[in-house]
């Protein structure tokens, strides 16, 4: 018994105390040996005794740990430390972590989180969405941009220049708006809820473009000369580095740049660079006025420095420059964007177009990945959150107003589902979004979040999509004027492929990067093996790496404490709605860590060979950061009561993908008996995690039903009308005309069963109901009005063999 004490003791000193390799431990098992001794233990205690001390003593005296222990751990390390590529370590360093590293740890701090300002817009900002964004929207005619023109009318270029949207993130004493990031978000996603073709214009200048690293890297003559000029628009900007040789794969670009003396101007010898390059996909590209262009520079001749080959190189060039040319436009999945390939043959360019001038050549790489780290987490996040309100408002009123069998389709549970779905997967969207734009306005610029939320956040709206389609049926595939989704759902591949395919944003990205700059050792261990001094490389090394194992052991501990007691114990912050899902976050935490670590200490180099099961983990980390980011949202929106159900959903879904994809993660582990083992420990009572019961599922779905303060605060932000002609203006006339005549309806429904009046539709009862006193005229004409409205949001465009004949593409 008194052994078994001791080792509850133990546990709880591992688990709480992290101190599983003081000399507390040994004196507080010595004693107990002692004790037992002196009680009859016998041998058998005298002989753990010896065997622990055996053990432990050599552990905690750092000269005989070194040299039995650490100095072998140092040399196997070394020689599986993979080699690491310029461009792999220049994205490692991009950015910063931030709660990342906290769900990495296993021991999350929430005030990290709970801490963080909620997004705010200035007045200056609200005044501008209210204003300039909301007269932009009513200027765009989806059907007209797509089908018709190909691309957006002159006078919406036109009103987008002078106001402007190109200029959000420019500083105001360049002539730019200097918005924040939240914003720039807002904005976009606002734009986003009207047309794909013009967010895309709007967002690629201020998330992707030579703006962004002009103000982080150009000279001050640069900023000087363009800043003012694509504030005002002036020049329109695109960024080209995808080729047709390497797209993901910057290493592998081979668009050139060799350094030289040319002519320029008129002088005769100017030190510069003689570029051929070769691109694809460029966004903006057909109507560029200047490109940002990557490539590789050499410099054969050492006229700039010793190194011949120099690395991956940015620079703004005019696209009137002699050599450059602007091909045809690419047609992406009949969007309008302005999109298409560019290329130079024997561009002759001087070394001052070098973003940040001779002193920034090589550092091209490092450059864009430090700007991707906060783009990636605006723009697509932003777009994917408008259309995933877009379609939670329009289709959750199309399934009140949609009637099958005398009833509204969403009142089906076949319906509910999907339905509950788009609800709580677009309250998932847009927490994410708001947290992280929080975040990036607080200071930080965290590149593995951005990957996590343009990762999870195109695909959950694609989900989103894909539902509403569904639950439309017949006028979601039938393309016109009136159809608001369709060019939607043709368009999704296009947020999945840019910016990061999400495959390879998933698979490599995601905990490829977090494995190594969110782990709280990792990166230290790989800084010492680096080091060339050996004996400060061991010391070092030996430092982080027994911190690493007191993590590992407390992980151990904490996990199994965890499991066994469904983390009921631990303090955590939130209320009793909230209290449970912070602790499951808790303990799921607790769980990647640990399952993370074995994997790191089996496979080592190999991990990031293993895209399953790095993928695996990907989700793992995801699905924890969006969890947090909806507790998060719900505390920022002030706890509201009738958000509940959004939150429930929101929290359980989450935890349980990611408990699914931690579980799956066991099976492709190597060394199966130990992983089994490890299984066993976080998960000593099976699967705690159940995916949003049918209940959750009706009250989800129910709020896109009525008109509530949930469902505008849900879908609060994107661009609404009340235009009885326009495409989503049509379902809100119809949704608050049937909403009004629901009350009439029921009288009239519950005469026709009380055999009052006669079975039929409700439009020829009505003069009877009238005559018999169970309604009004004024009751009536609410009838009238609703089914009027009812029919024209139900309708769907039609064509003339003519008119389809002379569909084409006008490029």
């Amino acid at each position: 018994m008194i052994w078994l004490i001791a080792l509850l003791i133990l546990v709880g000193v591992l688990a709480y105390g992290r101190a599983s390799l003081r000399w507390t431990t040994l004196v507080l098992f010595g004693w107990l040996g002692l004790y037992s001794m002196a009680k009859g233990g016998g041998n058998f205690v005298l002989l753990l005794w010896v065997v622990f001390d055996a053990v432990f003593i050599p552990l905690n005296v750092p000269a005989i740990r070194k040299r039995l222990f650490s100095r072998v751990i140092f040399k196997i390390m070394k020689k599986m430390l993979p080699q690491m590529s310029q461009t792999e370590r220049e994205a490692l360093e991009a950015g910063n972590t931030w709660w990342d590293a906290e769900l990495f740890s296993g021991d999350p701090d929430w005030k990290v989180l709970l801490d963080l300002p909620a997004a705010k817009l200035t007045a200056e900002e609200q005044a501008f969405i209210d204003g300039p964004v909301e007269t932009l929207c009513s200027m765009l005619d989806d059907w007209d941009i797509t089908h018709n023109r190909c691309d957006l009318p002159e006078e919406v270029w036109d009103y987008i220049k002078v106001h402007k949207f190109c200029g959000m993130i420019i500083p105001k004493r360049y002539g730019g708006l200097e918005f924040g990031e939240y914003a720039h978000s807002e904005i976009v996603m606002k734009i986003s809820s009207r047309s794909s073709t013009a967010a895309v214009t709007v967002m690629v200048p201020n998330s992707l473009g030579p703006a962004k690293l002009l103000l982080a890297y150009g000279t001050e003559q640069q900023k000087n000369h363009y800043l003012p000029r694509l504030a005002k628009g002036e020049e329109i900007p695109a960024f080209a580095l995808t080729g047709p040789h390497a797209g993901s794969d910057a290493g592998a670009m081979p668009d050139t740049g060799i350094v030289c003396y040319g002519k320029f101007e008129g002088q005769d010898k100017v030190l510069g660079i003689c570029l051929n390059w070769d691109k694809r996909y460029i966004t903006l590209g057909p109507v560029a006025t200047v490109l940002g262009l990557a490539f590789k520079l050499y410099d054969p001749e050492h006229l700039i420095g010793e190194k011949e080959n120099i690395g991956i190189t940015v620079a703004l060039i005019p696209t009137d420059t002699q050599g450059v040319s602007i091909g045809r436009r690419h047609f992406p999945l009949d969007s309008a964007f302005q999109n298409g390939p560019n290329w130079g043959r024997d561009v002759f360019i001087p070394m001052d177009w070098i973003i940040g001038g001779k002193e920034q050549v090589g550092n091209g790489w490092k450059m864009l990945m430090q700007c991707l780290a906060t783009g990636r987490a605006v723009s697509l996040p932003a777009l994917s959150t408008g259309a995933a309100k877009m379609a939670s408002r329009n289709t959750g009123a199309y399934a009140r107003i949609r009637k099958q069998f005398n009833l509204p389709i969403g009142e089906f549970e076949g319906i509910e589902e999907p339905l509950s779905r788009i609800a709580g997967e677009t309250y998932i969207i847009d927490a994410a979004r708001k947290v992280t734009a929080a975040a990036l306005d607080d200071g930080q610029k965290p590149s593995v979040i951005s990957a996590i939320i343009k990762y999870e956040l195109t695909e959950r709206m694609r989900r989103v999509i894909n539902d509403a389609m569904d639950i439309q049926g017949g006028s979601g595939i039938c393309l016109g004027p009136k159809n608001y989704l369709g060019r939607m759902y043709q368009v999704i591949p296009v947020s999945i492929t840019v910016e990061g395919a999400n495959i390879l944003t998933r698979t490599m990205m995601i905990f490829g990067q977090g494995a190594v700059r969110c782990h709280p050792y990792i990166q230290r261990e790989m800084e010492a093996l680096g080091q060339e001094n050996p004996e400060l490389a061991l010391q070092q090394f030996d430092g982080v790496l027994f911190e690493h194992i007191g993590s590992v052991l407390h992980n151990l501990a904490a996990g199994f404490w965890l499991g066994l007691s469904n983390a009921r114990f631990i303090d955590v912050p939130g209320d009793q709605d909230t209290q449970g899902y912070f602790r499951q976050i808790a303990r799921l935490s607790v769980g990647f860590a640990l399952v993370a670590d074995f994997a790191l200490l089996t496979l080592g180099g190999s991990l990031k060979r293993k895209e399953r099961l790095s993928g695996r983990f990907a989700d793992v980390l995801s699905n924890l950061y969006l969890c947090s980011c909806v507790l998060k949202h719900y505390q920022d929106q002030g706890r509201q009561q009738d958000d509940l159900p959004l939150l429930h959903w929101a929290c359980q879904q989450t935890l349980h993908r990611a408990q699914q994809s931690l579980l799956a993660i066991f099976h492709t582990l190597p060394m199966r008996f130990p992983a089994y083992l490890l299984r066993a420990v976080l998960f000593p009572g099976g699967k705690p995690y159940s995916p949003p019961a049918d209940h959750l599922i009706h009250q989800t779905a129910a709020l896109l039903l009525k008109n509530s303060p949930a469902r505008n605060r849900l879908t609060h932000g994107i661009y609404i009308n009340h235009k009885p002609g326009d495409a989503t203006g049509r379902i809100e006339v119809a949704f608050q005309a049937v909403l009004a005549a629901t009350s009439v309806e029921t009288k009239i429904q519950t005469a026709q069963k009380q055999k009052q009046l006669p079975k039929g539709a409700i439009l020829d009862v009505l003069d009877a109901a009238i005559s018999k006193a169970i309604i009004s005229k004024k009751e009536a004409e609410l009838i009238v009005d609703a089914e009027k409205a009812r029919f024209a949001a139900i309708s769907v465009d039609d064509f003339s063999p003519e008119q389809l004949s002379s569909v084409g593409v006008k490029m």
